[in-house]
């Protein structure tokens, strides 16, 4: 499903930020990545969706080789890597709900999206995640209304209004309240489904964990990635 090989990425100062790195996802996990504060754990996940131009290497997801693509191939590509930031990336005048839509405008037209017309059944999809992460009520509240952990919920749920393939998730529960469960039964929903989960997808999961984690260390995912600060950066 994703293949990374030989991938790097040094920056025009000369500083090292990936080096050589290689793995394989071949099938729907959720793969942890850690390390230590400056191994390239943020850079990694945004260079398999070319967030950050990687210096060298390949990203194959699926049959589609990713640094290949042209701009406007990339932007159709990216449809299938759903990404959940750190820093939320809302729309802040928008309501919840037309947030949650944003995850679905590579799936109709123009003029549907502008007039706010999405099928019934993304409709039905953004309510479900909602009630699943907490802000079951929250549809018509602007974002630049909501908490840090609230906004955050709403990146966690746009996210997963794509159904992408592969899912980017960077410190997922940096800015939750405690206790945590919503980001880790969201994104477990993608793997294991409840019954209020509007439908099953097939996804990998690959979260960045900048600081030690009782979630990583318990077992939870099902692959670690361990990445180690580069030589010559």
């Amino acid at each position: 499903m994703l293949e990374i090989a030989g991938l790097s990425k040094v920056y025009d100062t000369g500083t090292v930020a990936l080096k050589e790195v290689s793995f394989t996802v071949d099938q729907p996990q959720i793969v942890a990545i850690i390390g230590p504060s400056g191994a390239g754990k943020s850079t990694l996940i945004r260079c398999i969706n070319r967030l950050v131009e990687p210096t060298a290497g390949k990203v194959m997801l699926g049959d589609l080789d990713i640094l290949s693509l042209s701009r406007r191939e990339l932007r159709h590509a990216r449809r299938r890597m759903g990404m959940i930031f750190q820093e939320y990336n809302l729309v802040e005048r928008l309501t919840v709900m037309e947030n949650l839509f944003s995850g679905r405008l590579g799936y109709v037209s123009f003029w549907k999206a502008f007039r706010r017309k999405f099928p019934p059944e993304d409709i039905a999809s953004a309510f479900k995640l909602l009630d699943r992460v907490g802000l079951s009520g929250y549809q018509d509240t602007r974002a630049d209304a909501l908490s840090g952990g609230e906004r955050q919920r709403v990146g966690i749920s746009r996210a997963l209004m794509q159904q992408p393939d592969v899912l980017l998730v960077d410190e997922p529960t940096a800015s939750l309240e405690i206790p945590k469960p919503p980001a880790r039964s969201c994104v477990c929903w993608l793997n294991w489904p409840t019954s209020t989960a509007p439908r099953r997808w097939s996804t990998s999961t690959m979260s960045v964990w900048h600081s030690p984690s009782p979630t990583v260390s318990s077992g939870w995912p099902g692959a670690v990635l361990s990445l180690t600060i580069p030589r010559g950066s």
